[in-house]
């Protein structure tokens, strides 16, 4: 067993400060798994949810956690007879920028991969009980060019028709913001 004096010198910090480091990081990695949700109901299988018209309002949040804007959209939602879907988004923001984005919802060995123009790194859509998880990374606007943004995206049917949607958005593995959001079936 090491000392302290020991763990100091290899480390540059004191044993206590190298132990709530570590508990701190620890904690940090954890977070929610699909398997947690697989005995919620009601039981969401996008399939099912994302048809036909649907509508949303939210917010964005900064690193703080206060709303820098509000937003509603339209989402048009279909599948094909291949099983590949897709979402047609249409968002309006507050300060009147709109923003569109298609998804496109490939059937991917029981998941489903999904792409839309500005994402550069696709997701894998998975889905247990009631509850959705996707991690992509988007690039959006910011300043006077693009920032690519990584998305943790959880979405929970609350009835059949309401579904609250939570994205934790990170750079550089640090949270720089947050979107929550309500879809509702029109």
């Amino acid at each position: 067993m090491q000392s302290s004096a020991g763990l100091k010198a290899i480390t540059g910090l004191p044993r206590y400060l190298w132990l709530l480091l570590s508990i701190s990081f620890l904690v940090g990695c954890a977070g929610p798994a699909l398997e947690d949700y697989q005995d919620r109901e009601p039981v969401l299988t996008p399939q099912e949810f994302f048809t036909g018209e649907l509508s949303a309002r939210g917010v964005v949040k900064n690193f703080s956690g206060e709303v820098i804007r509000t937003f509603d959209a339209d989402i048009s939602a279909s599948w094909d007879g291949n099983g590949v879907g897709t979402l047609d988004e249409v968002f309006r923001f507050d300060d009147g920028e709109v923003q569109t984005r298609v998804w496109t919802l490939t059937p991917d060995n029981g998941a489903l991969h999904a792409d839309a123009g500005d994402v550069v790194e696709p997701g894998t859509m998975r889905w247990q009980g009631n509850a959705i998880n996707m991690n992509y990374v988007l690039r959006v606007p910011y300043d006077d060019g693009t920032i690519d943004v990584r998305m943790d995206d959880w979405m929970y049917l609350i009835t059949p028709d309401t579904l609250i949607n939570q994205t934790t958005m990170s750079k550089w593995g640090i949270e720089v913001g947050e979107i929550v959001l309500v879809i509702s079936k029109k």
